[in-house]
């Protein structure tokens, strides 16, 4: 029998398989849209939960509306007691599986889980907004043996997320840089861990099984976690000097220069372009202004390789601005998570609207009608 010829796609690259209103990403030129908005407009005007507003609701909040959303989103900030015993109990765990174990037990306590109207997801995607910092914070404060700090109804999203994780109320302009961070994280297309909330959705899973699917992916390095391994690699180089050798000594030997690429965009992410400035002023203001000397050297040196396409990404000063916080590095993929939620919450909300189940094909190139030997007849 002869098989059927077929065009494999691997990695599903540039296959387009549905339409969206949420975002717009033109790799070319290094171009992204949220509901039409420029991030880069976004990331220097917009809170992330006047974002948050605008990804779940299509359109910019009026002042009313927006005070009014981001009263519920504290009003949710909140655990059930026995999410922070699940903290407890796997608390030597890795953040990620905390938060996404954490994550899908929230839905033994909401009352529309099993509702996957638009309404209905809209009230569980604000939850699981509000509900994540709250977790992630909560790991952190129970594994170094003390008690989770309780949400701070005076602050805004990201600094009550600061105050949580450290005990003590921030900095304004520290809690603004995590602001802009969430913003610049909050949608990006149908990239790994949305693929996985969409495929999760178009089985009518609901929408905590979609966004504990997509922490699942994201925890993977290939997706999220490269801040993590950018700051790792400037702490390897050290100093200025030693950039240069140190990254010709890894792309001869056929590495990888994290924070560098990405699957979509042919030219710089325009995202990176608004941590880069912040980045060098963190430094400075925390008297540590080599790591952003490591780092800028580090793209001049990976100059001549943007003709080819590769450019630094979103991740590449983000992991320097977390380090510079005080952030312990394990925490980095969850602030990405934090961030995302919104956007999983809009392309399962998009995948419902119009719902097929996802179902690629693999091509079979094992042997074929072998004869089945039985157990006594076999050498």
């Amino acid at each position: 029998m002869t098989q059927e010829k077929v065009r494999l796609h691997r990695g599903l690259r540039d296959v387009y398989i549905d339409r969206t209103q949420s975002s717009f990403i033109d790799g070319k030129i290094g171009k992204l849209l949220y509901r039409g908005y420029n991030i880069d407009d976004l990331a220097e005007n917009a809170s992330f939960e006047e974002t948050i507003y605008l990804l779940l609701y299509s359109k910019l909040p009026t002042q009313s509306e927006l005070d009014a959303f981001d009263a519920d989103l504290k009003a949710n900030r909140a655990l059930p007691e026995a999410i922070v015993e699940i903290i407890r109990l796997t608390k030597d765990a890795h953040p990620m599986d905390v938060l996404r174990t954490a994550i899908s037990a929230t839905a033994a306590y909401d009352p529309d889980v099993a509702d996957n109207s638009h309404e209905a997801n809209l009230r569980k995607g604000v939850r699981l907004t509000a509900m994540a910092p709250t977790i992630v914070a909560a790991h952190a404060q129970i594994r170094n043996g003390k008690d989770p700090v309780e949400p701070d109804l005076e602050l805004n999203h990201a600094g009550n997320f600061l105050y949580m994780l450290f005990g003590e109320r921030p900095d304004p302009r520290d809690a603004a840089l995590i602001d802009k961070d969430f913003v610049l994280h909050a949608e990006h297309g149908v990239n790994a861990s949305s693929f996985g909330a969409r495929v999760a959705a178009s089985t009518q899973a609901d929408l905590h099984c979609a966004v504990t699917t997509g922490i699942a992916v994201l925890k993977g390095p290939a997706h999220g976690g490269a801040a993590e391994e950018v700051m790792k690699m400037a702490l390897e180089i050290g100093n200025e000097e030693n950039a240069g050798p140190y990254v010709r000594n890894l792309v001869e030997h056929g590495g990888r220069v994290m924070g560098f690429g990405h699957r979509v965009y042919r030219a710089v992410d325009p995202r990176s372009v608004h941590l880069r400035d912040d980045a060098r002023e963190l430094g400075e203001r925390k008297g540590q202004p080599k790591w952003f000397s490591i780092l800028q050297e580090v793209i001049e040196i990976m100059q001549p390789y943007s003709r080819r396409g590769i450019c630094q990404n979103v991740d590449f000063f983000s992991g320097a601005i977390y380090y510079l916080l005080d952030i312990p590095d394990d925490l980095f993929i969850s602030i990405f998570a934090m961030g995302r939620i919104p956007g999983w919450t809009v392309q399962v909300m998009e995948q419902f609207e119009n719902n097929i189940l996802l179902r690629p094909r693999l091509e079979y190139t094992g042997p074929m009608d072998l004869e089945y030997v039985k157990m006594g007849d076999r050498d």
